[in-house]
């Protein structure tokens, strides 16, 4: 275990998330990887689905021209699924994909609420360590219906400043 943290500060507060090394340990590799880069920084939590989850780190979101595509961005790979036994209970970080297993890239999300439907089907890499407050504030952003047709674009911008790892 490398108790390595990340820092995910929003424009409503930051939040501090441990990872899980020892049951993903690649994802968290990949996530840490892309912090130091600064690739999140600038970003936006793009999907807030209330008593679900908050779902962050696609790149399309630093340019608002393209909202249609939000959802869809990546870091131009894909990385193979770690799924395990940690439960996705309030507070787990854990990636976002398509239906492929090995679809993720660098969107993630952070579960409002015990999710356990996603549980060995989803790769949950961290959990939250402080910032619960600010969580929920984002979990409660007000949403209008998105480019897919659900309940999800949230009527403001929730915009990750920057993530940072250590």
């Amino acid at each position: 275990m490398s108790n390595e943290k990340a820092t995910i500060e929003t424009n409503k507060g930051s939040m501090v998330v441990t990872f899980w090394d020892d049951v993903a340990p690649k994802t968290v590799e990949n996530f840490k990887k892309l912090a130091r880069e600064g690739f999140y920084n600038g970003t936006a939590f793009h999907r807030i689905m209330k008593g679900f989850m908050i779902q962050g780190g696609d790149p399309l979101t630093k340019d608002e021209s393209k909202q249609h595509m939000w959802g869809t961005g990546d870091p131009g790979y894909k990385i193979d699924a770690e799924f395990n036994k940690k439960p996705h209970v309030k507070g787990v970080l854990s990636m976002a994909r398509s239906a492929h297993p090995d679809s993720a890239g660098s969107q993630f999300f952070v579960c409002l609420d015990e999710c356990s439907f996603l549980d060995g089907q989803y790769t949950g890499f961290g959990e939250l360590e402080s910032g619960a407050e600010v969580l929920e504030a984002i979990g409660e952003t007000p949403c209008e219906f998105g480019a897919g047709g659900e309940k999800s674009k949230p009527s403001e911008r929730i915009e990750v400043l920057k993530v940072t790892v250590g």
